[in-house]
């Protein structure tokens, strides 16, 4: 990943340049008292996106959890409108860069037809030996799964 895919002055997320998008169901669990997605949510929606990204790549497909080898070091969510019960929800994902042993994917949760944005979110993933318990270079093989996708 470049310079050119991240923000540098902030590093906040842009919503534009985005490959990947994970529809997603909200709930009426979801709802807090005020009737609308309550702000943990947007959290919980952002992994399922993570999730459906790396099943994407091929880089997990949810049969081995020590395979997945990452970890979530950081997250973080603007919030720019409400949502609410019936509305339809997809997530943007795009890896933003990838570091030695971190990538750094931002998010776009929008409505159904990205013509409203509700939020926009990053996160930090470290990559992790499970059965060692170290952190570890990305492997090559993600790397370049993850490089090819982005570059389309």
């Amino acid at each position: 990943m470049t310079a050119e895919t991240r923000d540098p002055s902030n590093r906040k997320p842009t919503t534009d340049g985005f490959r990947f998008f994970c529809p997603i169901q909200v709930r009426y669990g979801d709802l807090d008292a005020q009737r609308h997605v309550n702000n943990a949510k947007y959290f919980t929606y952002m992994e399922q996106a993570r999730v459906a990204y790396f099943s994407e790549l091929g880089l997990w497909q949810g049969d081995d959890f020590d395979a997945l080898g990452i970890i979530l070091a950081e997250a973080s969510c603007t919030y720019k409108a409400p949502i609410t019960l019936g509305q339809q929800v997809r997530v943007g994902v795009r890896a933003a860069h990838l570091g030695n042993k971190s990538l750094e994917l931002v998010y776009s949760i929008q409505d159904g037809s990205g013509a409203r944005e509700f939020a926009t979110g990053r996160s930090v993933l470290v990559t992790f030996d499970y059965r060692q318990g170290s952190s570890i270079p990305i492997p090559q093989a993600w790397r370049q799964a993850i490089e090819a996708f982005e570059a389309g």
